[in-house]
């Protein structure tokens, strides 16, 4: 079991998109702010794994959860 602490950038890296500081914040410009009602992991910027990923990682409380929440959170403004 992986109990490292993740930040911004090893997810993004999990998720396999650039993880340098300037593409997450291109990222996060281009994609928010995403409407209320949608759940992050059904958001149409995700393929197919992406989505199960971040599904997975709130679902089950991983330890991604708190980042993806942090990813959810930077949309959302």
């Amino acid at each position: 079991m992986d109990t490292s602490q993740h930040s911004l950038s090893t997810l993004f890296e999990q998720l396999g998109l650039p993880a340098d500081a300037a593409s997450i914040e291109a990222f996060i410009s281009r994609h928010a702010p995403l409407p209320p009602d949608l759940v992050l992991a059904e958001a149409p910027f995700w393929n197919a794994s992406q989505a199960s990923f971040l599904h997975e990682g709130i679902d089950e409380d991983s330890d991604w959860a708190e980042v993806i929440d942090e990813l959810d959170a930077l949309l959302r403004h």
